[in-house]
């Protein structure tokens, strides 16, 4: 058995739990060809808080230990912790909570959680500002005292920026620095980049350097080691579209280029790559074996 911890950019896809942690997710990902892998652990659509079995969390916990095989979880769609609406930011901050319980139990490194958006009805731009403001204390109100329960060996809290639809907090690289003011730059909160939404929301991935440019201004913003996770997505959109399509890679408006430069850049050195492209958990689809050789010729 390959041991996965001597790879420094393992590459993998979302993998469906289906038949079970064992049986399901960690065989499916295997049949792929994985050597990482990103889970829901409920209902991604839903609030529902899905317990888990403990032996079979200690089956998966131990079966990827042994691998050396680095998972992630992703919290559900639903989460807003910018939602004025009290039970969806209630139940945001519950299921983020319940998460990375999980995410502990398991043996998962990270629960990538979207940044959120606020709802703007209209009115002046000084009301804009403090509805947006109002947004951000409830995400350090409902994140802080939950990242104080993690400890220093406890998974990561991983921020998604979003496209930039709608009334997002966090989209696009500079918006980081903001949402990470509203946590205090706590140590166990992570950035996952969404290649997609970053360029949806106007990187230009698209350009020569400029992905380089985009994650060096990334450790700017939140310093080394603060990126701890790639979601590795083409476009089916234009930069600066604001839409999270996402398309397989070098088939988008993204291109190859990107992905050669996201490799060779040092600051995802040790940084796990997740698809989320369509069918990438399909057996047989290229993006899994394109992503390797990409990593290989940056060797």
């Amino acid at each position: 058995m390959t041991d996965l911890r001597s790879l420094s950019r393992p590459v993998g896809t979302h993998v469906q739990v289906g038949k079970g942690l064992v049986a399901g997710a960690l065989a499916g990902a295997e049949e792929l060809g994985c050597e990482t892998l990103q889970i829901f652990v409920g209902n991604p659509r839903g609030w529902a808080l899905s317990a888990g079995k403990p032996a079979e969390d200690a089956a998966f916990a131990a079966a990827i230990a042994e691998r050396g095989m680095r998972v992630f979880i992703h919290a559900p769609y639903l989460v807003n912790l910018g939602s004025p609406t009290p039970s969806t930011y209630e139940n945001s901050v519950a299921v983020v909570a319940h998460n990375l319980v999980r995410a502990a139990q398991i043996g998962a490194e990270g629960v990538v959680v979207h940044t959120g958006s606020f709802v703007d009805p209209g009115g002046s731009d000084a009301e804009s500002a403090e509805r947006f403001a109002a947004a951000m204390r409830q995400v350090r109100e409902g994140l802080l005292p939950i990242l104080e329960t993690l400890g220093d060996d406890g998974p990561w809290l991983l921020l998604e920026p979003t496209a930039g639809q709608g009334r997002s907090l966090c989209a696009g690289v500079e918006d980081i620095a903001g949402y990470l003011d509203a946590v205090d730059h706590h140590p166990r909160a992570g950035i996952c980049l969404d290649t997609c939404h970053v360029f949806a929301a106007g990187a230009p991935l698209d350009e020569p350097g400029g992905t380089t440019a985009t994650l060096d201004r990334i450790v700017e913003i939140g310093g080394e080691g603060r990126l701890r996770l790639v979601h590795a997505n083409d476009s089916k959109d234009v930069r600066g579209a604001f839409k999270d399509r996402h398309e397989c890679i070098g088939e988008g408006h993204i291109g190859l280029g990107a992905f050669e430069e996201l490799f060779a850049h040092p600051a995802t050195d040790g940084v796990p790559f997740i698809l989320e492209t369509p069918g990438s958990r399909d057996v047989g689809h290229p993006d899994l074996p394109l992503l390797k050789k990409i990593r290989e010729g940056q060797g």
